[in-house]
């Protein structure tokens, strides 16, 4: 195999949806595992779709996933520039080489007559309502027009294309490594457009010089693309290219949750999950749609869910580090049917992470939280917090929403708990508790553990007519982990103000 170089091409029209960035990853492990290149390539030649913003969200996408390209925007080499729009001076001469060598044409049809001659063919259902082999004779284009004709038209200035002459009846063969021969008849094709007047090419033009030009030698793309394959590969041909055409493999689809469909934002917005990889903010409506890292999704479980979509490892191994993906990896391992996209299995990705993340971390990102909700706390108390709360979260923003408690003391307690659970003598089973607390030394969890199964020792109390009246005076309800990490936690003298406040004014 000659080197691997891969490359990622999105147009910068939008957010990019996670079925792209899926794409990418797929495209970087394989360059990875292959000791190859991976480029990023930003193809922006439909300037009519062009949205500000745009390119760089799907830069910052890919960095936020820590897939980094080694050519592309930013990163110079010798194939670059690595945007289109940049590259245009090269494009028209090989629509030129086209049409000198007989495989491509001038067309001068006017919208109008596009439309004519599509609603000709249907009415005489004579084949596809479209400008190919068959309908491209009757139309105004170098093919029936002289070439004085042709010429005294682009002198003037009129509008016009230069199509691609398909084969009339020719058997156009793929292999693709992902769904095995693919074979179209040319008849089926249209005449696509690559060359427009405005001097600008088309995708499939500029999709196929650029990679050419920058020696791409597996082209991994998504499964919409699989249509386009058979021209591209004509497009080779036409050119001379073919010992050098890359070899294609066609993703599967990613899913909505019910397998009916293709992901969209709808299905997102309709089910609350993000379907892209950040937020995204639409400079023409100003509509916000949610992103997985806004959403508190950690980069490494977000590229861990989408590596497993459309990909088996072949093992019962489903937490891959991005080393251990580039190492499992392989294309003949990617299913040719789509895969369903399960909202819950990717919370549980997060929580998987979430878990085997340092305290210290998790307690920087609490930091921030507790900053914007205007809540004073140390870091040394947050690592403690999310230490002995993450087991019951899947995001660092649950950790906070459970764990408000060991911020603001309970003003308020849960009534149908307090109802059941509050017995006459509480409170006064809770002041005599305070007095033994008041003499522990150390406040850890283990001493105040000790000293509080001694007092119901002691004293001949139970856990069920203490445990829950402590509870309620330390958190305001029946919920909540081990009351000794709690109290360890608020420390000695928050822990028996809360007690104390709570047995002389709780009434039920």
């Amino acid at each position: 195999m000659s080197k691997v170089r891969v490359r990622f091409a999105p147009s910068p029209t939008g957010p990019l949806h996670m079925g792209g960035v899926r794409t990418a990853l797929y495209n970087y492990l394989f360059a990875k595992k292959h000791t190859g290149d991976f480029l990023l390539r930003i193809e922006d030649t439909d300037q009519n779709r062009y949205v500000p913003g745009a390119e760089e969200y799907i830069m910052e996408s890919l960095q936020w996933c820590g897939i980094q390209w080694d050519e592309g925007p930013g990163v110079d080499s010798p194939f670059g520039p690595y945007r289109q729009s940049e590259r245009k001076h090269l494009y028209r001469q090989y629509a030129i080489q086209l049409i000198e060598s007989g495989k491509a044409y001038f067309a001068f049809d006017t919208p109008e007559e596009l439309e004519a001659m599509r609603k000709r063919i249907e009415a005489d259902k004579s084949g596809n309502p479209q400008y190919d082999s068959r309908s491209r004779l009757g139309m105004k284009n170098s093919l029936t027009l002289s070439a004085e004709e042709v010429e005294r038209r682009i002198a003037s200035g009129e509008n016009y294309v230069i199509r691609i002459k398909t084969p009339e009846d020719e058997e156009i063969v793929l292999e693709d490594l992902i769904r095995g021969t693919v074979s179209v008849q040319s008849w089926q094709l249209d005449d696509k457009v690559l060359f427009k007047s405005d001097g600008m090419p088309t995708y499939h033009l500029a999709n196929v010089v650029d990679d050419y030009l920058m020696q791409i030698s597996h082209v991994i793309r998504g499964e919409e693309w699989l249509p386009s394959a058979p021209l591209h590969v004509l497009l080779y041909r036409s050119l001379g290219w073919k010992a050098s055409m890359p070899q294609f493999a066609h993703l599967p689809l990613l899913l909505k949750p019910d397998g009916n469909g293709k992901l969209s934002k709808r299905d997102g917005d309709r089910l609350g999950f993000p379907v892209f990889p950040l937020q995204w903010k639409d400079p023409v409506t100003g509509e916000t749609s949610s992103g997985y890292r806004e959403a508190g999704y950690f980069p490494e479980a977000f590229v861990n869910l989408l590596a497993l979509l459309g990909w088996n490892p072949g093992t019962e191994q489903e937490i891959f580090s991005m080393d251990e993906l580039v190492e499992a990896f392989s294309l003949e391992r990617v299913g040719k049917s789509g895969s369903k996209f399960d909202p819950e299995k990717a919370k549980w990705f997060n929580h998987h992470y979430l878990q085997n993340q340092p305290p210290e971390t998790l307690a920087l990102k609490m930091q921030e939280m507790a900053s914007q909700q205007s809540l004073e706390t140390s870091l040394e108390k947050l690592e403690k917090i999310a230490t002995l709360m993450r087991e019951r979260a899947n995001f660092v923003h649950e950790i906070m929403e459970q764990s408000k408690f060991f911020f603001i003391a309970p003003t308020q307690y849960d009534e149908a708990f307090a109802k059941k659970r509050w017995k006459e003598d509480t409170p006064g089973i809770l002041l005599n508790l305070t007095k033994i607390l008041e003499s522990v030394d150390p406040f850890s969890a283990e001493s105040i553990h000790d000293a509080v199964h001694k007092f119901m020792e002691d004293n001949a109390v139970g856990a069920g007519k203490l445990m829950p009246g402590l509870r309620l005076a330390l958190v305001g309800s029946g919920m909540g982990p081990d009351l000794s990490y709690i109290m360890a936690i608020l420390g000695k003298e928050e822990s028996l103000e809360r007690i104390l406040k709570t047995a002389k004014n709780l009434r039920v």
